[in-house]
C-alpha cells in the first residue's frame, strides 16, 4: 500500500521516495505526494524521476498506480524524486474546501437535498444536487455564509476516523466534522472570497459552480 504523504503534508511540492513496482508504463511507489483523482478532485500534475505522469489512479488495496511514458527507465527499488505543480495543487486545495463549505451549507439548509456529483478542477469546482427547483434565490445567502467562515480564518483539522481503512475527515470546531479523503488547506482564510453560480443541468437537478475571486 502506498504511503500517502499528501495527507500528512499537503503543502509539499517535492518528495523523495522509492519505486515499489514497475509493469511497463505503470509504476507504484512506497510513498507519494502525488494525489490521484478521488472524490471529484482532479489528480495532480508533475513528474516522477523526471518523467511526466500521464495519469494517476487508485487501484485495489488502496494502492496508487501511475502511468508514465512507455520509454521511462525506472526500476523497482530505485530512489526517485516526485515534483508536483504546486500552483495547481494549491488552487485545487482551496477550491476543494470551498466546495466542502458550500456542500455543508446545502445539507444544513435544504432538507432532503442529495449530492449526485462533484468535480474540483483548477479553475472552478462544481456540485450537482437532486433538487426540484432553482437554487438561484439561495445562492447569495449561501455565499455570504461561506465567506463569513472564510473571513474568520478558522483552523481546519484533518485526521483518520479509521487509519486501517484510510477513512479520513476534516473538521472545523463548532461547525462540522465531515468524511473526506482529499487535500485541504490548514485555515479557511487561505481560500479567499468565494463566488457561486447556478447552472441548471436538467429536470430535477441543480448544479452550483464555485469560483475563487482572485
Amino acid at each position: 500500500m502506498t504511503e500517502k504523504a499528501f495527507w500528512s503534508n499537503p503543502y509539499a511540492s517535492r518528495h523523495a521516495t522509492v519505486v515499489a513496482s514497475v509493469n511497463q508504463a505503470e509504476v507504484t511507489l512506497h510513498s507519494t505526494i502525488f494525489f490521484a483523482f478521488s472524490g471529484g478532485q482532479e489528480s495532480d500534475c508533475g513528474t516522477i524521476g523526471g518523467y511526466p505522469v500521464i495519469s494517476a489512479r487508485m487501484v485495489e488495496a488502496r494502492e496508487i498506480m501511475y502511468t508514465l511514458p512507455l520509454d521511462h527507465r525506472l526500476n523497482a527499488g530505485q530512489e526517485v524524486a516526485i515534483e508536483i505543480d504546486w500552483r495547481r495543487r494549491y488552487r485545487l486545495m482551496r477550491l476543494h474546501f470551498a466546495a466542502e463549505l458550500v456542500l455543508e451549507l446545502f445539507y444544513r439548509n435544504l432538507d432532503g437535498a442529495g449530492k449526485v456529483g462533484a468535480h474540483i478542477g483548477q479553475d472552478k469546482a462544481r456540485i450537482d444536487f437532486a433538487w426540484p427547483e432553482s437554487v438561484s434565490p439561495l445562492l447569495p445567502r449561501f455565499a455570504e455564509e461561506a465567506n463569513r467562515i472564510v473571513d474568520a480564518d478558522l483552523e481546519i483539522r484533518t485526521g483518520f476516523d479509521d487509519a486501517t481503512s484510510e477513512r479520513r475527515y476534516w473538521e472545523i470546531e463548532g461547525f462540522a466534522r465531515v468524511p473526506c479523503g482529499g487535500t485541504h488547506v490548514r485555515r479557511t482564510g487561505e481560500i479567499g472570497p468565494i463566488r457561486l453560480k447556478r447552472n441548471n443541468i436538467g429536470r430535477g437537478k441543480e448544479r452550483v459552480e464555485i469560483y475563487l475571486a482572485e
